[in-house]
């Protein structure tokens, strides 16, 4: 569903507004965040133990990818794949002088105990359900915003991924389908904050780590972010 390269490129925009921000990559199984931001190396810890973020592009970034070996398999159970979340929440993401305006928070897939111990452990201002347009990939959206709606986790709006692309007359071809992010924001009673485009610009930041928001001064998917980060931040 591209929800990584989302919260990637939204964090990015944000800090290109003026946000001091930072990215908590919560996929503890299929960390992508230091891939994405070109980040190597390992983070240091504070006096107080804690970890302290890395940073790239405007952005402070938490992912357990800077601490496990590239390409291992985590093969945790849930309370070890909890904790670990937990140390990295637990970062030291600014001072009482500098707090973060912002903390994008990047989920893994499914409703299991990574979402759970984040809702009980953090205040969630706000949920952005990212799907794609096919139908498939609505039923999980429907998953994660229900679950987000149980706990109380305002739910901002929906962002639909891989929405279009442009054909060589500029036409905007809906290959994946149409129209259905939009329905399921209405049936949320919520917007539809973006309709990202499949631009080969954008996969092709996302392997460099080099955000499109970051590096691209304008296009249809920078916009896109942008007003994504208005929305939200």
């Amino acid at each position: 569903m591209g929800k990584s390269t989302v919260s990637v490129n939204l964090a990015a925009a944000l800090a290109r507004l003026g946000r001091r921000v930072g990215l908590l990559d919560a996929d503890i199984y299929g960390p992508s965040a230091p891939t994405m931001f070109g980040i190597e190396g390992e983070p240091t810890f504070d006096a107080d133990k804690r970890l302290n973020p890395m940073e790239a592009w405007g952005v402070k970034v938490m992912s357990i990818g800077f601490i496990v070996e590239p390409g291992t398999a985590n093969i945790w159970r849930g309370p070890m794949a909890s904790s670990a979340l937990r140390s990295l929440m637990n970062a030291n993401w600014g001072t009482e002088g500098e707090p973060l305006d912002v903390l994008v928070i990047d989920l893994p897939p499914g409703t299991g105990d990574i979402q759970l111990t984040l809702v009980q452990k953090l205040k969630i201002d706000g949920v952005v359900i990212v799907s794609t347009p096919q139908e498939i990939a609505l039923v999980d959206a429907r998953r994660a915003a229900t679950m987000f709606d149980k706990t109380g986790a305002p739910i901002l709006g929906v962002v639909e991924n891989m929405a279009w692309f442009a054909d060589s007359s500029g036409a905007k071809v809906p290959i994946f389908g149409s129209g259905g992010a939009r329905a399921e924001a209405g049936r949320l009673g919520v917007p539809l904050l973006a309709e990202i485009p499949i631009e080969l610009a954008l996969r092709e930041a996302c392997d460099a780590g080099r955000p499109l928001v970051a590096t691209v001064e304008d296009g249809p998917a920078v916009r896109a972010f942008l007003d994504l980060a208005k929305a939200v931040g």
